[in-house]
């Protein structure tokens, strides 16, 4: 077309996309990720610290002698280990993983570390994938992080659900950083799908913490276990923005100007709404919780501020070009930042004096403007026609659905269920039947 039109029309088109795709990476800030999202609390970010120093420690070959523990410590009584397996003992099937008892906070924690540079194994669970190769309950995984999470399930299930009866109450977590919390995202599935093989554990009592995650799950999967599954991300991290498979990535590593030409003109050609209606495509799993500390154009660290939503469009879409992309990915830093985010929301706290009641009502009301972000999140996916899911009537009077097992199964219909139930008891103390079974008013 160049040489027959004499102008070098390809050349140009290449040249324009990527210089729109450059421009717009320039002047695309993290912050405008998350700038329209809420604000986190610190009861439901207070876990996030304490789990980075759990996975910490799972790098720590003996915990009675650490050698890399972070100020103040890991936070972790030696006693309360109850073991510690890495992938010579997975037969390189798994990253190196800690099964732990927080008694402190009641709580049996399966922490994960992230990849090993030196561990072939670790790579080859990464490589592990084609798009579109690993359905799960109408959606889309990574291969090879799930056929890691069933080998870590397969192999501590019993133990599991030996330290949940022993335990009754406590919560079930996963825990993980870079590979390692797509591991974790995985075994939360895999423990809400199977349930009964760890005891019955109810659904609320199962939860993921994934720092700096990979994408890992579709859409569909990611907006329906956000009640469960917790993405943590620092500013300017790399891997979650990461749309590219990651095993082309580290094939195209001799050929990194390639790779970077050939993105720009898939965004540049390729609109966010086709991209987003692709059932195949992986992105960042569960609700977002977005530690931003640095603004455009200025130098240094401000007060971490975090924001959490559960995003359907824009759920970080842009590769940032930043001097901090890999640095931000580092599990260090995410303990650090989140840590001095949570003491910046309890002095906050203790600033507003607030009662302990009204405190309860807040944790309250945050949870409920989650269930309600949530089926937002939902309706949004199901507009798009990306999730199959049975939606709760507006007006939470008209479900159908009388079955508690599918009601624990889905939290948008428990909360359904449950003003039904509230509903029949108000309308039972007002009307009651008379001898020819109609309702009428109590008198």
């Amino acid at each position: 077309m160049s040489i027959a039109c004499c102008l070098p029309v390809v050349e140009c088109v290449y040249c324009l996309a990527c210089t729109r795709w450059v421009w717009q990476r320039c002047l695309h800030t993290t912050g405008y990720d998350s700038e329209t999202w809420g604000l986190a609390s610190s009861g439901e970010f207070e876990p996030v610290p304490r789990l980075c120093r759990f996975i910490l420690a799972v790098y720590e070959d003996d915990l009675e002698t650490p050698q890399w523990a972070p100020p103040g410590g890991y936070g972790i009584e030696p006693r309360w280990v109850v073991r510690r397996r890495t992938p010579e003992h997975a037969q390189g099937r798994a990253p190196t993983y800690l099964l732990y008892v927080d008694h402190r906070h009641a709580d049996v924690v399966l922490a994960v570390r992230g990849m090993d540079m030196a561990k072939e194994s670790d790579y080859a669970v990464l490589l592990d994938n084609r798009i579109g190769q690993a359905g799960f309950d109408g959606g889309y995984v990574h291969n090879g992080l799930l056929k890691a999470a069933e080998w870590v399930l397969d192999a501590e299930c019993d133990a599991l659900r030996d330290l949940l009866a022993t335990n009754p109450g406590y919560t079930l977590t996963f825990a993980g950083h870079s590979l390692g919390s797509g591991v974790a995202a995985m075994l939360a599935l895999l423990a809400v799908r199977d349930r009964e093989r760890l005891g019955g554990v109810e659904r609320r009592r199962i939860r993921c913490f994934a720092m700096a995650p990979p994408r890992c799950m579709s859409l569909n999967l990611a907006v329906r276990y956000a009640d469960v599954i917790n993405s943590v991300i620092l500013q300017d991290d790399f891997l979650p923005r990461t749309d590219i498979p990651l095993e082309d990535i580290i094939k195209s590593l001799f050929c990194l100007p390639c790779l970077l030409c050939g993105n720009c003109l898939i965004a540049t050609c390729i609109p966010e709404s086709v991209m987003l209606r692709d059932p195949r495509r992986l992105y960042a799993p569960g609700r977002l919780y977005h530690i931003v500390e640095r603004k455009p154009f200025r130098c240094g660290r401000y007060p971490p501020a975090v924001r959490t939503a559960v995003p359907v469009d824009g759920r970080f879409e842009h590769i940032v070009l930043s001097c901090n992309a890999i640095s931000d990915h580092a599990i260090i830093w995410i303990e650090r930042e989140a840590q001095r985010a949570v003491n910046l929301m309890l002095e906050h706290e203790r600033t507003m004096k607030a009662p302990e009641n009204q405190r309860m009502d807040g944790e309250t009301a945050a949870t409920r403007d989650h269930n309600e972000e949530q089926q937002a999140a939902l309706r949004r996916a199901v507009a798009l026609g990306i999730a199959d899911v049975k939606l709760p009537s507006t007006y939470g009077t008209f479900d159908e659905n009388a079955n508690p097992d599918e009601s624990e199964a889905s939290p948008v219909l428990l909360d359904s269920g449950r003003r039904r139930t509230v509903w029949n008891e108000w309308i039972a103390r007002i009307f009651e039947k008379d001898e020819s079974g109609q309702m009428v008013p109590r008198r």
